[in-house]
C-alpha cells in the first residue's frame, strides 16, 4: 500500500519530495513478504465468500465484480510502469496461475451451480468454465481428486486468466524504482521508528523519529500516511484525529502448510479455493495454492488462525494493550461478547496438532503424506473493530482508510482484499485528501496514463474490459491466460448485467471490500 501511494504521488506530482520509514531493516518484510500472505491476486473469480447466497437461493455477485474490476486497475497501473521500461521483468513478481473453486457435497453443489450460472452471464467473468465430472476436475487440479471415492458429489470452476502475485518483490521494486529515477525527492529509511507524531498548528505535521542506534530526529510534513500494518492503528490514535475515536483492533496470526517436494508440487498448477466449516469466520476460507517465490513452485495450504497480541509478526506482546482507550473500550468488550465462536475457533485452531492440520489438508488433497509438508508462519492480521450505534461495536473484515478530515493525514487498517486492490484503494485515498489537485486536467491527465479505463467503466462496458485485459496481459506476460478466449460449452450465453450500486457507493466501497 505505501509503495503504491509513494509511486501514484510522485507521478501525479513530480516535485513532491516523499519519504519512507520503516522499522525493520529490509523494506516489505512484514505483511507483503511473499510467505507471509496467499499471495492470491484476489479478483473474484474464487473466493466463494465474494458471491453470498441469498436467502431465495439467488447469488448476489456484485462484490465478486466489484473486486474484479479493482484488481484491473491494479494491472493496469503495473503495466504502465512495466511498458515504461522501470518496474523490470514482471515474471519477477507475477506468474499466470488458474482460479478454481472446488465444493463437495449436494448443497454445495447446488450453490457452486447457481454461482456459475449468476456469474457466467457477466462479462467479468464469461470464461469461467463449470464442471461436475470428476475426469474434468482431475485434469484441471490432479491433487483434488487423486484417492477421493468415485460417490462423492464434487465440483469446480476455472477461470485459466488467474494470478499468483509476489507483493514483497512487487513492494522491492516500486521502491527501487523510486529512488533510482528520483533519488533527491524519494528517501527510504530503514530501522528507524516512528515514536510519535503531532499536528502544528498550520496544519503541518512533525513526526518525532528514533533511529536503530538510538539518534534522534523531527521530520516535518504537509501529509502523512500511515501504512504500518497492524501497527496503524496505535499511530492513528498518537495522531489525536477525532476520526481515530472508537477504532480497535482484534490481532490474529496466521499459518500455512508448506510443500517444496518437486513430485508434489509438480501436480498442481492452481489456486483452489472452498468453503470455510460452518461457524468459521470469513479469513478461515481454505484454499491450496501454487505459489512462486523467488522463481520457484511450492504448494500452500490454509491458513489456519490462531491468536496473539501482536498487531506485527516482529511486534510486542503489549500491542493490543496499548491500543486499548477509554473511546474504544466499550466496542472492544461489545465485539468480545458477541464474538465467543470466534474466540472458540481460535482457540481450537491453536491446540492443533501438526498431524491434525494434515487431516484437514486431506478434505482438498485425499494422498496428502504429513512428512511432505512444513509449517510456516504467516503475518498478522489485525481485524478492524469499530462503534456501532445499535451493537456497540462490530467486527470488520475489510480494508479501510481513515482521514483527518482537511486530508493532511490518512491511515489504513484492517485486511483482504488489501494488496490486490490496492492501487483503486490509494487512488481512493489521494481524491479524499487532495480533492483538488485531483480533479485537475493536469493531474487527471497523468492519472489517464496510469490506469485508462477505472474500475466503474469495467463493470459496464464488456468491450473495453476485454481491451484493457488484452493489453494488461500481452504487457505482464500473462498470454497463458487468455482474456478473449472463447465462452466454454457449458456456460449459458451472456446476458448484460450491471451492479445495482452507482459509481460513486462503489469508490466509497472500495475501501472497504472485504
Amino acid at each position: 500500500m505505501s509503495a503504491t501511494l509513494a509511486t501514484l504521488l510522485h507521478e501525479l506530482e513530480p516535485t513532491a519530495r516523499i519519504e519512507l520509514v520503516e522499522r525493520l531493516d529490509s523494506m516489505a518484510s512484514e505483511s507483503s513478504f511473499a510467505w507471509n500472505n496467499a499471495g492470491t491476486g484476489h479478483a473474484g473469480l474464487c473466493e466463494l465468500n465474494y458471491t453470498p447466497p441469498g436467502a431465495d437461493g439467488s447469488i448476489d455477485i456484485d462484490k465478486a465484480i466489484r473486486i474484479n474490476t479493482l484488481f484491473e486497475e491494479s494491472k493496469q497501473l503495473w503495466s504502465a510502469l512495466v511498458a515504461h521500461g522501470n518496474l523490470g521483468d514482471p515474471a519477477d513478481f507475477l506468474s499466470p496461475v488458474p482460479h478454481l473453486s472446488f465444493v463437495r457435497g449436494e448443497k454445495n453443489v447446488r450453490f457452486l451451480r447457481a454461482r456459475h450460472e449468476a456469474m457466467s452471464n457477466h462479462h467479468c467473468f464469461e470464461s469461467m468454465q463449470y464442471s461436475q465430472d470428476p475426469a474434468t476436475i482431475a485434469a484441471w487440479a490432479p491433487l483434488l481428486m487423486a484417492g477421493r471415492t468415485a460417490d462423492e458429489p464434487v465440483a469446480a470452476t476455472r477461470v485459466e486468466a488467474g494470478t499468483d502475485v509476489n507483493f514483497g518483490a512487487l513492494t522491492n521494486r516500486l521502491l527501487t524504482r523510486l529512488t533510482e529515477q528520483d533519488s533527491d525527492r524519494v528517501g527510504i529509511r530503514t530501522g528507524q521508528t516512528i515514536r510519535d507524531l503531532a499536528r502544528n498548528a498550520d496544519g503541518t505535521w512533525n513526526l518525532q523519529i528514533e533511529t536503530r542506534a538510538g539518534g534522534q530526529r523531527v521530520v516535518r510534513s504537509r501529509f502523512v500516511f500511515l501504512g504500518a500494518g497492524g501497527a496503524s492503528l496505535r499511530l492513528l490514535q498518537k495522531s489525536g484525529i477525532p476520526e481515530a475515536k472508537g477504532y480497535g483492533g482484534f490481532p490474529v496470526s496466521g499459518q500455512w502448510l508448506r510443500c517444496d517436494k518437486p513430485e508434489v508440487v509438480s501436480q498442481h498448477r492452481a489456486k483452489v479455493y472452498s468453503n470455510a466449516a460452518v461457524g468459521a469466520p470469513p479469513m478461515s476460507v481454505p484454499h491450496l495454492d501454487t505459489r512462486h517465490v523467488d522463481g520457484k513452485p511450492s504448494l500452500l495450504f490454509g491458513p489456519f488462525a490462531g491468536f496473539t497480541t501482536k498487531f506485527l509478526k516482529n511486534g510486542s506482546i503489549l500491542d493490543l494493550v496499548k491500543t486499548v482507550r477509554a473511546t474504544n473500550l466499550s466496542p472492544m468488550l461489545s465485539v468480545a461478547r458477541s464474538n465467543v465462536s470466534l474466540m472458540k475457533y481460535l482457540l481450537e485452531q491453536v491446540r492443533l496438532s501438526h498431524a491434525q492440520r494434515v487431516e484437514e489438508l486431506r478434505a482438498f488433497y485425499p494422498d496428502a503424506q504429513a512428512e511432505d509438508w512444513q509449517l510456516e508462519v504467516a503475518g498478522q492480521r489485525v481485524q478492524i473493530i469499530k462503534k456501532d450505534p445499535r451493537r456497540g461495536g462490530t467486527l470488520q473484515f475489510g480494508t479501510e482508510i481513515v482521514t483527518a478530515s482537511d486530508g493532511s493525514l490518512a491511515a489504513l487498517l484492517g485486511a483482504s482484499p488489501g494488496a490486490s486492490t490496492a492501487t483503486s484503494i490509494m487512488l481512493d485515498l489521494i481524491e479524499r485528501c487532495f480533492p483538488e489537485r485531483f480533479a485537475s486536467v493536469q493531474w487527471q491527465a497523468r492519472l489517464k496514463r496510469l490506469v485508462p479505463v477505472r474500475a466503474e467503466t469495467l463493470q459496464k462496458d464488456a468491450t473495453r474490459l476485454g481491451e484493457v485485459r488484452r493489453e494488461t496481459h500481452r504487457i505482464l506476460k500473462l498470454g497463458a491466460a487468455d482474456p478473449a478466449s472463447s465462452r466454454p460449452a457449458e456456460s449459458t450465453p451472456r446476458a448484460t448485467r450491471v451492479p445495482s450500486r452507482n459509481a460513486d457507493e462503489t469508490r466509497h466501497e472500495s475501501m472497504t471490500a472485504s
